[in-house]
């Protein structure tokens, strides 16, 4: 069972299916796991096996059938959605496999953009994006669009996006799957680097071997139960 007083996010004996009745498949069968500042950790499985799940249920996306979910304190499992959607906006930081950004903006303006509904003057976004961008390399390309970033560039502002306002949570889906192998290596280091400097917890779901080596644990997932754990 996770240890509440040392790890900020936790999940305790979670169930997840997805439809109802006859037709519901159990896709999480009372995972238990810990998360703790400074630290990546890499969950890894075949297609199907409910690592994605786990994340989204890491990052509030989606509420187990039963069983317990702890982020830096709360018992979110239990919160309504609107709790739910306030935790996803402050504390934790997502990264996708897609890039997901605005076409039409510049690199700056798409990081800045995620400071909007915070509640930050337009000043004092575009600083936060220049610092943080400039943090990742990107100085140079703070005013090219998407179309004119390479896409280890684009997951470099994607990044950027996602832990400009600080989270202590970090969760990435896939997020070196659309990269060569260059860009990829770049970005899983980056991952590592933003745990052990900046003491958050990172949490990676990847089907690529080579990630393991930026892993300070690696979590494997069959069927819906966690196999292994390895150091």
């Amino acid at each position: 069972m996770p240890n509440r007083n040392t790890s900020a996010l936790a999940v305790e004996n979670v169930h997840l299916s997805y439809g109802s009745g006859p037709a519901a498949a159990a896709v999480l069968r009372g995972i238990t796991a810990a998360f703790s500042p400074g630290e990546l950790t890499l969950l890894m499985g075949p297609s199907g096996s409910g690592k994605t799940s786990l994340l989204s249920v890491l990052g509030c996306i989606l509420r187990p059938d039963s069983g317990e979910v702890h982020v830096l304190g709360e018992a979110a499992a239990r919160l309504g959605e609107d709790a739910r959607t306030l935790i996803r906006r402050r504390r934790i930081g997502f990264v996708f496999q897609a890039f997901r950004v605005f076409e039409s903006l510049t690199a700056r303006e798409n990081v800045a953009l995620a400071l909007e509904l915070a509640g930050f003057r337009r000043r004092e976004r575009l600083a936060r994006a220049d610092a943080v961008l400039t943090e990742l390399g990107l100085q140079s390309r703070l005013h090219r669009k998407p179309k004119e970033l390479s896409g280890g560039e684009k997951q470099r502002v994607a990044l950027a996006r996602a832990i400009v306002h600080n989270p202590p949570i970090v969760l990435a889906d896939e997020p070196t799957a659309s990269l060569d192998t260059e860009s990829g290596l770049k970005v899983a280091a980056l991952l590592r680097h933003i745990a052990e400097t900046q003491k958050r917890i990172v949490v990676v779901v990847s089907h690529d071997e080579r990630l393991r080596v930026f892993a300070h644990r690696c979590l494997h997932i069959l069927d819906g139960r966690i196999l292994e754990e390895k150091q």
